[in-house]
């Protein structure tokens, strides 16, 4: 939590992208970003989170927010 809170992503939003992400894009080593846009300090951000799906559980690998949306975002 402590890193999260350092990277400005409330567990609201951890939560909102973890359940209910904009897109699920594969990543290597078999890990999952999971990602959303999201408004904060009233600026666009891209929240990204690698998961690794287990059959058993989601391990979060890491989540971070970017502004460089157009870098991760995949067009359908």
């Amino acid at each position: 939590m402590r890193r999260l809170s350092r990277r400005d992503i409330s567990f609201e939003v951890v939560e909102q992208v973890l359940n209910s992400p904009e897109q699920s894009v594969p990543e290597h080593g078999g890990l999952v970003a999971r990602q959303s846009r999201v408004e904060l300090e009233g600026k666009q951000y891209l929240v990204r989170m690698i998961v690794a799906e287990r059959p058993d559980e989601t391990v979060v690998v890491t989540a971070y927010r970017t502004s460089r949306i157009d870098k991760y975002w995949r067009s359908k």
